[in-house]
């Protein structure tokens, strides 16, 4: 079924460039027009104008963002845990559980992985033993990921959506073939969440990681941690503190129980700015019908394809492409970007070329703004 989008009414909440056109989502969303108010009335109002310290209603803010990211990947929001960025959330959970802290640990991953994901689980397991699925394979594969899964792997971490070549992995495949072999399995979904739909209800891996900068538009500093309820018992963090504790308000320096769920991995005195923010944009993304934010993604990235087909190197099939289509020139390729920066066209360059990232605010004028100026620089 086609889902029906009018793209001007999305364009009209959010706080677009005057000029040109933005095509960075897979980067950074575009905030919310309401963003600035929902912040005031949530983060400053609490704190300017009651009589006592806000931290009740801040608190409940942060209850809201759990709820909200329970809605968007049809959870629990109890399994759901801020945490200030996705190496601090890896780090913390890598060295709370007992099979991956033990010395023969062994991990399989991807070169093309973030580079942070890597340095996170080469320092929080500095005795473990990293496989590497070489970059220059097909990770939207199931055969590639089979090749590499064994029974003595411990962990395997996958990402949705590999930034630098537009890839989207296989998940669900890989985390039923990580569970036949008994292998834990962690999802990053950084570069998908809130475009490429992950119901953990389908789809149940052991862990997830996430953040909120990209395509749900929330801005920097509110990525979370999803623990399955039964590793919950499994996991004991190192880097704890208060809010850690199942009853942070009890203050005995000599009595400390793990809290029962997932924010046991919470620690200090916690970050709440981020989370209003973030908690704003991921309800207004969970009231867009499902499906129809990729459905229109998909659509304008057929128009790149149809314009370049030739000069698209990322996957073009829904179910192996990313939100990102990436064009290569060639010899051309200085000249477009350039180009494209004169016409205030916000794209970025990685290894394999031009990245071009089409969301909800985007419609087909921009696209075809950017394909008439890309064609009068070739």
């Amino acid at each position: 079924m086609t889902l029906e989008l009018s793209s001007k009414d999305y364009k009209a909440d959010f706080c677009l460039p005057e000029q040109g056109c933005y095509l960075l989502s897979h980067s950074v969303g575009r905030p919310l027009k309401s963003a600035p108010q929902a912040f005031q009335d949530a983060f400053f109002s609490p704190w300017q104008n009651l009589s006592t310290e806000p931290w009740q209603q801040w608190l409940s803010s942060i209850e809201t963002f759990q709820s909200a990211l329970g809605h968007l990947f049809n959870h629990e929001p109890d399994n759901f845990c801020p945490q200030a960025n996705l190496s601090s959330a890896l780090c913390k959970l890598l060295m709370s559980h007992p099979r991956l802290t033990k010395p023969s640990a062994k991990v399989l991953m991807s070169e093309q992985d973030f580079p942070s994901m890597g340095f996170a689980l080469r320092h929080a397991l500095p005795e473990c033993e990293i496989f590497f699925i070489p970059k220059d394979l097909d990770t939207t594969s199931v055969d590639v990921w089979q090749s590499h899964l064994r029974e003595d792997i411990d962990l395997v971490f996958i990402s949705q959506v590999y930034s630098n070549s537009g890839q989207q992995a296989p998940v669900k495949s890989i985390v039923d073939s990580a569970k036949h072999q008994g292998i834990l399995t962690l999802i990053d979904v950084a570069q998908s969440a809130g475009l490429i739909p992950l119901d953990l209800t389908e789809t149940v891996p052991d862990f997830m990681i996430g953040s909120s900068v990209k395509w749900l538009c929330s801005g920097p500093g509110a990525a979370y941690l999803w623990v399955h309820p039964s590793q919950i018992k499994n996991c004991e963090p190192r880097d704890v503190g208060w809010f850690s504790h199942d009853n942070p308000f009890e203050f005995d320096i000599h009595n400390f129980n793990y809290h029962e769920g997932a924010l046991r991995f919470w620690g200090g005195t916690p970050s709440i700015a981020s989370f209003i923010l973030a908690a704003h944009s991921i309800d207004y993304a969970n009231q867009i019908t499902p499906g129809l934010a990729r459905q229109h993604n998909l659509r304008l990235l057929a128009l790149l394809d149809k314009a370049f087909g030739a000069q698209l190197v990322s996957p073009r099939a829904a179910n192996k492409c990313s939100g990102t289509a990436i064009l290569q020139f060639g010899d051309g390729q200085n000249s477009v970007l350039k180009a494209l920066k004169a016409a205030h066209i916000g794209v970025d360059v990685r290894s394999l070329g031009i990245r071009v990232s089409p969301h909800i605010y985007n419609d087909e004028d921009d696209i075809e703004y950017l394909i008439d100026v890309i064609n009068k620089a070739c």
